[in-house]
């Protein structure tokens, strides 16, 4: 997918390292279904007309049935065809991040973190994350503390402005960075790629609606914006 994954396990049991292998497994098949990295993937074939849904891994239909539901959550700020291509990596990333733990809580580990491109799910706790500043390499801007955590971060600092409106097809520009913290990584982090499109204004009036989520605005000339929730979360020490 383009992208890094890192596990961290505190609690390792006689199972875990047959859980992960299990889930390396699940990310390269993951991988091969839906990368648009990959040519012969599902998904890019499916993208150029050479199969139909149908004819796909039955994942697809799954993983595009998400997108939709993700497009009503965000009023349309969602899409899997950013740019008029097909791509719901902004699903698939989270939810493969989301698969490798649920590997390992079912070997019997209560607390770890599982990482894909800088977004993170823990189990148990407590953890600290660093979120990282988009416009001072090597800094943090927070460090969100607690238990059972999905964080998840879209900006320009790593890939530039990569991020689209849906609405315009053009570079989303009023953020530096995102960054939601909510429970479960596949959804925090979609949601998180359309907040991110939205601008900060829309950005912190959707997500203080939703109960969820709380996020952290980074603006382009390096003030922050918050929810008033996401206070709890921030590390003090």
């Amino acid at each position: 997918m383009g992208t890094v994954f890192s596990f961290t396990v505190r609690d390792p049991t006689p199972e875990i390292g047959e859980a992960l292998r299990r889930a390396v497994e699940r990310l390269h098949r993951i991988d091969r279904v839906f990368s648009t990295y990959r040519p012969d993937s599902d998904i890019s074939r499916l993208g150029r007309g050479e199969l139909t849904p149908a004819e796909c891994d039955p994942e697809v239909a799954e993983v595009l049935e998400r997108c939709r539901e993700v497009t009503a959550e965000t009023d349309g700020w969602f899409s899997d065809r950013p740019g008029g291509v097909l791509d719901p990596s902004g699903w698939v990333k989270g939810w493969a991040v989301e698969e490798a733990s649920r590997l390992l809580r079912a070997a019997g580990s209560d607390r770890h973190s599982v990482g894909g491109g800088g977004d993170i799910q823990t189990c148990g706790g407590p953890w600290r994350i660093g979120v990282a500043h988009p416009l001072h390499p090597g800094e943090l801007i927070a460090v969100v503390a607690g238990h059972d955590l999905a964080v998840a971060t879209s900006g320009t600092a790593e890939r530039g402005p990569h991020i689209l409106d849906p609405h315009t097809g053009r570079p989303a520009t009023g953020l530096a960075s995102l960054t939601l913290v909510g429970r479960r990584l596949a959804r925090t982090d979609a949601w998180a790629t359309a907040a991110f499109a939205m601008g900060p204004q829309r950005a912190l009036a959707w997500a203080a609606r939703h109960p969820q989520v709380e996020a952290l605005a980074v603006l382009p000339d390096g003030s922050t914006r918050h929810t008033p929730g996401l206070r709890r979360h921030l590390a003090t020490g």
